[in-house]
């Protein structure tokens, strides 16, 4: 998939977060990026780079103290590479991106991993 149509999936995935959670993603960049690099796989302790499908960078609103200003946005990166070696057509790829982007930004919102599994594991239920 050409990268500019990735983009705008995850836009539209971006646009399509719940109102309540869109109005509150404050100082934050959401970009696509082809591979994570070894710096994000060192951080994180992976080994193989089809393994990182999105990461974020910032300081969660939770961790934000009434001094937090003058700072640079936090980051969501989408990984495009893992996603499509992940998936087998489009309608996955833009399924997964869904997944991803509502993924790191749970976490902009302060929701752990550990969290994020337990709820994922009950949405497939």
């Amino acid at each position: 998939m050409d990268r500019e149509r990735f983009e705008r999936l995850v836009e539209r995935a971006v646009e399509s977060l719940p109102e309540e959670f869109r109005t509150r993603l404050e100082n934050i960049d959401v970009v696509v990026e082809d591979w994570p690099n070894q710096s994000h796989m060192a951080r994180l302790g992976l080994r193989h780079r089809h393994e990182l499908l999105g990461l974020y960078q910032g300081v969660p609103l939770t961790e934000r103290g009434e001094h937090y200003g003058l700072v640079p946005p936090d980051k969501v990166t989408i990984f495009q590479g893992p996603i499509e070696a992940k998936c087998r057509d489009d309608a996955s790829i833009t399924a997964e991106i869904g997944r991803v982007v509502r993924h790191e930004i749970a976490h902009h919102f302060g929701i752990g991993d550990g969290r994020l599994r337990e709820l994922e594991e009950d949405e497939d239920r």
